[in-house]
């Protein structure tokens, strides 16, 4: 039995404002620092077999100190990479909020194609894909660090959430989702699990 833990990267400046999608020297604030911080002391005594990154920044800074503290290898695998948000990336949310396009894709996530990017049953393959693939390399706690929406297209797969129903529930950052997969079943246990104190000011 495989337990994943799914975590999504600290808070960064973007968050709530723009999409930063996949755009490189994206790094974590000095709160999302914080929170990771935090996140470490939280898995201080939770033994983690093995721990695999987004390669953007702010992934990658969000795992490298868990890492560390575990006396892991960071393994940065391409699957764990944010949404491909196309042309929509770098564009404010009151940029977007004039696009029907945009209206049309939060509604109907399952099927419409971002432009010039990715679907969300796209990503949602991807992520899938590495899961089942790592599940039959390792047993015990796996760490997976990425981003919110590939964390809430796995959560979806495997709790049979359809694609469609992805603005129903949050992954904020820093968060813990945790799924348990063996041959025969795939249990939902955790939903973004915020461990990170709230009185953190952003």
């Amino acid at each position: 039995m495989t337990t994943f833990m799914l975590v999504r990267h600290g808070h960064c400046d973007p968050v709530g404002k723009f999409i930063a999608g996949r755009k490189e020297g994206v790094n974590l604030s000095e709160y999302g620092n914080k929170q990771v911080k935090q996140l470490v002391t939280y898995l201080k005594g939770t033994a983690i077999n093995a721990i695999f990154s987004s390669p953007l920044e702010r992934t990658v800074q969000t795992a490298s100190p868990l890492a560390k503290e575990k006396g892991l290898t960071l393994n940065i695998v391409e699957e764990l990479l944010e949404v491909d948000y196309g042309l929509w990336t770098g564009r404010t949310f009151d940029e977007l909020s004039s696009d029907p396009l945009w209206h049309q894709y939060n509604k109907y996530k399952g099927v419409v194609r971002i432009p010039g990017g990715e679907m969300m049953l796209e990503v949602a393959s991807r992520m899938s894909v590495l899961i089942e693939r790592l599940r039959k390399r390792y047993e015990g706690n796996v760490v997976l660090v990425s981003h919110g929406d590939p964390i809430k297209t796995a959560i979806a797969h495997y709790a049979g959430i359809p694609l469609d129903f992805l603005l129903r529930f949050d992954v904020q950052p820093a968060s813990i989702s945790v799924i348990q997969i063996d041959d025969y079943d795939a249990k939902l246990l955790t939903v973004n699990n915020i461990i990170w104190q709230t009185d953190l000011t952003p």
